[in-house]
């Protein structure tokens, strides 16, 4: 029997025929791990000639309208393009404790249990009842099973012929037919590709669960990413209730829809309007404080801005932004001491996203400067007031995304006047009742309408 032996790096895959110490590929050091690689065997779903294969025209290929499988949960359903669909494979990644198999396990509760195998490789039986019983009314007829063996788990979903299968997690099964750990790259890889493969053949929708590295990024990162039909990341600081389920890549819809849950002690719920849980807590009369309206996905989302400007004790000032890009910080700083001579060299300056979100939207850029500003000369900003715009390294207020939606949103919580690009005014197809719209085309002529 011949075998050889290999180093592949657990970040990414590379391959070497010797030890190293730092992956000559992504950097990463005392990555490598010997595996030995048996050439006579291979893991497969059927051995057979390949000479019966059939192939069909496109136009004779049948699509029924009505295939996807309803979750029950609207805004699992809203991420995953409407449902799923009957033989694809979706991987759901996450950090530790983030709520992956507790969001598998409520699906179920929505499911056909006959038609429904939960297989975890991480807690036993007894372990998945308990939790079952905390999350209610998680049927009984259930089908689970706890096992890692990924050739008994293949066996299991030939004979149940369930209409969804979920593996939790993909990291702790493994093949006896590949001799190598559990978790590592070939295993991984190896596994995912026999459940695409009986995904495929079968007809059986399979979800598995993967766990993410230090660096945030999913374990064995592209060579799942690859192979699956859809890559769903549940997102959430473990100090925050509130977590965002987005899609990563989605052959089957959308990567532009997130939905959003509040995990209790029962579990996770759904919100079905973020932005009023988002500004509860806001207090109307405090300084360094503005309302954003910005887009995740394609939901508009109105957030709380934070800002507090304070004398520095340090001959270097912090710059400190929790849930916004700090280098975008920076420019915005930069920004306001060049064009309006508004000076932050000798005060601390802290930025916070409320609520524990993370805003990537360039809109964002006016609401921050007009929290800084607010801050620094302690003047509260008009509390029915919504600041959004980006602003260019001129000063410039340059027109956002998706301005209408936006303004939907203010005008449906309330709020009567929005501060907003002026290239953004002249597009709009409609007249919104009820809101004063105050464009701008400087970031001096924004503020001075909104703290200056």
């Amino acid at each position: 029997m011949k075998t050889r032996t290999r180093f592949v790096c657990q970040q990414c895959s590379a391959v070497s025929s010797r030890w190293q110490g730092k992956c000559h590929n992504c950097g990463e050091w005392n990555s490598f791990v010997e595996e030995i690689i048996n050439d006579s065997k291979s893991v497969s779903l059927k051995k057979g000639s390949s000479s019966h294969v059939i192939a069909k025209q496109l136009g004779s290929v049948e699509v029924l309208s009505d295939q996807r499988i309803k979750t029950g949960i609207l805004e699992f359903d809203r991420v995953l393009g409407g449902g799923i669909i009957p033989g694809s494979l979706i991987l759901v990644g996450g950090d530790p404790g983030v709520g992956k198999s507790t969001l598998m396990l409520q699906m179920c509760r929505h499911l056909d249990p006959e038609a429904t195998l939960y297989v975890t490789g991480e807690e036993s039986l007894q372990q998945i009842k308990l939790r079952a019983s905390r999350l209610q009314n998680i049927p009984d007829a259930l089908n689970v099973m706890s096992e890692t063996d990924i050739d008994t788990i293949a066996a299991a979903i030939k004979n149940l012929k369930p209409s969804i299968a979920i593996i939790d997690s993909i990291q702790t099964s493994r093949s006896e037919q590949i001799d190598a750990t559990a978790g590592s790259i070939t295993q991984v890889r190896e596994c995912t590709s026999l459940l695409m493969q009986i995904a495929k053949k079968t007809g059986t929708a399979i979800f598995i669960v993967g766990h993410v590295t230090k660096e945030g990024a999913l374990a064995g990162p592209k060579v799942l990413e690859h192979t699956v039909d859809t890559v769903l990341q549940f997102e959430g600081e473990k100090t925050y209730s509130y977590r965002i389920l987005r899609a990563v890549k989605n052959r089957f819809g959308s990567t532009n829809e997130i939905g959003i849950f509040d995990m209790d002690e029962q579990g996770l719920r759904e919100v079905s309007n973020p932005s009023e849980i988002f500004l509860s807590q806001r207090s109307d009369s405090q300084s360094g404080t503005a309302i954003v309206a910005t887009i995740e996905g394609t939901r508009p989302l109105l957030i709380e801005v934070q800002a507090l400007v304070t004398s520095t004790g340090y001959s270097n000032p912090q710059r400190t932004a929790t849930g916004f890009d700090n280098r975008r910080l920076q420019m915005i700083i930069a920004v306001l001491e060049k064009r309006l001579g508004i000076n932050f060299r000798d005060v601390d300056v802290f930025v916070n996203i409320a609520g524990g979100m993370t805003l990537n939207d360039p809109a964002v850029d006016l609401a921050i400067a007009a929290a800084l500003v607010s801050s620094l000369r302690d003047n509260p900003l008009e509390a029915d007031m919504v600041i959004m715009g980006e602003i260019g390294l001129t000063g410039e207020v340059r027109s956002i995304s998706s301005i209408e939606q936006r303004l939907s949103e203010v005008q449906k919580l309330g709020f009567h006047k929005v501060l907003l690009p002026k290239g953004n005014v002249a597009k709009l197809s409609r007249t919104f009742e009820g809101l004063t719209l105050f464009p701008a085309d400087r970031i001096a002529v924004a503020l001075a309408e909104s703290v200056l």
